[in-house]
């Protein structure tokens, strides 16, 4: 019984991989005037469909609306009880029907073309009142539905679901839209906070593990220890002049023996330590130390040091290398 259930859900999975796949040779010049049609758009994306249609197209709207197209979700029985207004003369509709003909969203069409609103229109048959009624008709159809009874929109609203997830990105590309705007338009989330907040409001700036250069290192070690970052900033004069890390240490220990404890600073610490600005963005952090494989940066507001970041204060998923 356990087996049947397992091999039901692997074809599910299956079907719809299926389903999915099978809408990249319909990436044609049809699916271009869809996205130039909704770039083109002076007014805002105005999607709409019945029941599960009406699912996929909230969340398709929700996707638009948070890559910088203005969306928003429409369901066509409330356009008939005074939404209607929420229409403009500049909007675009984007409808979607799998067969095309849902007797609710049929009723709605004259009323948007009334208002002289341009359709695109997603539905499985070219020839449906829907599609008939649109200046862009995308299809949607799939061979079958991932459910035991062939009945249930499984297929095909992970197939229009994974299309407007692709217009969307097509959107992303073709207007450039960067991580910075994505963080204007997610200021509560922390991947926005995170995007749009700068290094002086993560950065470590109380306790900093400062060090001489003529000081000894079994001094030194103890500063570096105390710091909990593993690094120690070398200043002289209140001038940045190098940097000491864990590395550095133990590549300095191995080298020099019984000698080490009594070494200055200046003979092991890196003389070009990498910084970065207060002002900047925490995001460029995280670039940075990523690009040059190092875990922290000193932080200057203009040349003198405030602070310290590290890899774990900057985005997730960021590599990082010690």
């Amino acid at each position: 019984m356990n087996e049947a259930i397992i091999h039901k859900a692997i074809e599910c999975l299956r079907c719809e991989a299926a389903a999915i796949e099978a809408l990249v040779p319909r990436l044609d010049d049809t699916f271009l005037r869809a996205v130039e049609a909704i770039r083109s758009c002076k007014g805002k994306i105005v999607v709409t469909g019945v029941g599960k249609s009406g699912h996929i197209g909230s969340k398709i709207a929700a996707t638009l609306a948070s890559t910088g197209t203005p969306a928003f979700f429409l369901n066509p029985l409330d356009a008939y009880h005074g939404d209607l207004g929420m229409l403009g003369a500049e909007d675009l509709v984007l409808a979607i029907s799998y067969s095309g003909a849902t007797e609710e969203l049929l009723r709605f069409l004259p009323l948007i073309q009334a208002k002289h609103i341009p359709i695109i229109a997603m539905s499985s048959n070219p020839d449906s009142p829907l599609a008939r009624c649109a200046q862009v008709h995308l299809n949607i159809a799939v061979s079958s539905e991932a459910d035991p009874l062939n009945l249930i929109p499984t297929a095909s609203t992970t197939a229009t679901l994974a299309l407007g997830d692709a217009l969307a990105c097509a959107l992303i590309e073709a207007n450039h839209f960067q991580p910075a705007d994505f963080a204007k338009l997610h200021p509560g989330g922390d991947l926005g906070r995170r995007l749009l907040a700068k290094v002086e409001d993560i950065m470590f700036k109380d306790n900093l593990p400062f060090v001489t250069p003529e000081k000894k290192m079994a001094e030194a070690i103890e500063t570096v220890t105390q710091g909990t970052l593993g690094v120690g900033i070398v200043v002289e004069n209140d001038a940045l002049v190098g940097i000491i890390t864990d590395g550095d240490i133990r590549r300095a220990m191995q080298r020099l023996g019984k000698e080490f404890f009594e070494t200055p600073v200046s003979a092991i610490m890196s003389k070009t330590p990498k910084t970065i600005s207060k002002d900047a963005k925490i995001v460029e952090a995280g670039e940075t130390m990523n690009h040059y494989s190092i875990h922290t940066l000193v932080v200057l507001d203009g040349t003198h040091v405030c602070g310290i970041i590290d890899s774990f204060s900057c985005l997730p998923g960021t590599r990082f290398y010690h």
